[in-house]
């Protein structure tokens, strides 16, 4: 959305202190705080009397709506109502359910061109790559080809990050238990995803620790990767006398080549950001959500990356997306994506739509359509310019769409493997998890940030507090180029780094 506007009541710094409803159509409001029954609420013509006890992010009827009547919010359906809804009910899992079945057909029906925003042109001090892209840490990251060599790598980091303390910004290990049961999808997932991460630019150097009997074999991956062999560095721990001898003397010479790198100032446009929420709430769709839009929007059209994911999580606002597909051949990828992961699920005996999950239901999230609603307005609303399968590298400027399912774990290590420099994790929950690139956690609400300082880096509920959306953006870009230019995110403060892969075949 633009700077100037906020899309609905009170996001302006003018919200009602009891509930929000964001657009004239919806049917609902938000409870912004526990409001009982009998309560009055009032505001947009409306005056209403709670029937029941409505917790905070959850939703109150505002008109009377019968059996099977659409209900809607953020101006769009999330559901039917499974029975007679008086207003001033509740509504909730109790009398909402779905309106989404399975795969479905869709048509090419593109949207206006978005509004480009005012930009800036704002900079930070990042790594200029040779292989690629701009970094803004200057790690070195240790790949494990098999989880059987997983200890033996986080031992090596051990050691070195004593060792070579000051001289880099880091060693870390980045391990994770698959690459020899695998065989198909699963072992090219794992290739690719670890290939990706090779090529990333905040890990000025990479050493990869393979077994040397596994499938997932060690010359196979090194083919995938393309960067200088003074940043490169590997060995099968039982092709040589002494894997930790050989693994010290590979990260001395890595640390000695990556040492001299400098940082330099560098334009949003050298930017690659990864969106993605996680644990969300009844506010995320109403203020983080929108608010990393804003900010992905801004880095989009200034000529930087959007990579959004989580393709599970946009079923029901999928038609938002296709629409802002630049042409119609990424709408076709957009649809073959969205279709494979249903079928992906039909596939293995899954529901299609077996989502939100406990915790986004106790914050007041009741469908899918809900909560996919509020997790495309990470995209913003710039041109969708591509979409990436599994493992692929972004190369476009503007918004890319990833596939990778909605885990945290693993979308978050997909983002990363894509280019993200930098992770935008919006959260109503809370989570302490980070990932290999600095994960700024963004609260939807106050008492969130409030509660959990140490995992959170910024309070998106200042939106709701007296600062427009525009100037909440211009807060959270600072802190991103703050932490482009070196400052360490909660998640790095916290030494709260892992991978995950993605894996959906037959274990042998």
């Amino acid at each position: 959305m633009p700077d100037d506007q906020a899309g609905g009541t009170g996001l302006n710094g003018a919200a009602p202190l009891q509930w929000l409803r964001v657009s004239p159509r919806d049917s609902v409001a938000v409870a912004l705080n526990d409001l009982p029954a009998g309560a009055e609420i009032t505001g947009d013509g409306y005056a209403v009397t709670l029937r029941d006890d409505v917790p905070k992010g959850h939703k109150i009827a505002v008109k009377d709506m019968a059996e099977g009547e659409t209900v809607l919010k953020l101006g769009f359906a999330i559901g039917k109502a499974s029975r007679d809804i008086d207003v001033g009910e509740h509504v909730h899992a109790h009398n909402l359910v779905t309106a989404l079945s399975g795969v479905e057909d869709y048509s090419y029906q593109p949207d206006a061109p978005a509004a480009v925003p005012a930009l800036t042109e704002a900079t930070f001090q990042g790594y200029r790559r040779s292989w690629g892209g701009v970094g803004i840490r200057n790690e070195i990251w240790i790949l494990c080809t098999v989880g059987c060599v997983a200890k033996t790598s986080e031992r090596l980091a051990r050691i070195a990050s004593e060792r070579f303390k000051g001289r880099v910004d880091g060693v870390y290990a980045l391990t994770h238990p698959l690459g020899c049961s695998q065989l198909g999808d699963d072992l090219d997932h794992t290739r690719k995803l670890l290939a990706g991460l090779a090529m990333h630019p905040n890990a000025g150097g990479v050493l990869i620790v393979g077994l040397g009997c596994e499938n997932n074999q060690l010359s196979a991956l090194i083919k995938e990767i393309d960067r200088p062999a003074d940043r490169l560095k590997y060995f099968a721990a039982q092709m040589v006398e002494d894997e930790h001898e050989a693994g010290l003397e590979a990260l001395e010479a890595l640390v000695s080549a990556i040492e001299r790198d400098q940082r330099e100032t560098c334009s949003v446009r050298d930017l690659a950001i990864g969106v993605k929420c996680g644990g969300s709430d009844g506010f995320s769709g109403l203020t983080a959500n929108p608010l990393v839009g804003l900010v992905a929007d801004r880095v989009a059209f200034a000529g930087g990356m959007a990579i959004m994911t989580e393709i599970p999580e946009i079923f029901g606002a999928e038609r938002q997306l296709m629409a802002r597909a630049k042409d119609e051949q990424v709408f076709r990828q957009v649809v073959d994506v969205v279709n494979d992961f249903k079928n992906y699920f039909l596939a293995h005996n899954q529901p299609v739509f077996e989502n939100p999950s406990p915790g986004n239901k106790a914050g007041g999230i009741t469908t899918l359509e809900e909560k996919s609603l509020g997790a495309v307005q990470k995209g913003g609303h710039s041109p969708l310019n591509s979409v990436l399968r599994y493992g692929e590298r972004a190369r476009e400027a503007g918004l890319s769409l990833l596939e990778a399912p909605g885990n945290d774990a693993v979308s978050s290590t997909a983002l990363t493997a894509a280019g993200a420099v930098i992770v935008l994790f919006t959260t109503g929950r809370g989570t302490p998890l980070g990932f290999p690139a600095p994960t700024l956690k963004i609260a939807s609400n106050t008492a969130l940030a409030e509660k959990k300082p140490h995992w959170i880096d910024f309070n998106a509920g200042q939106v709701l507090e007296g600062l427009t959306i525009g100037q909440t953006a211009d807060k959270l870009m600072d802190l991103i180029l703050k932490t482009a230019s070196g400052q360490p995110a909660c998640n790095e403060k916290n030494d709260e780094r892992e991978i995950a892969i993605w894996k959906n075949g037959v274990t042998l």
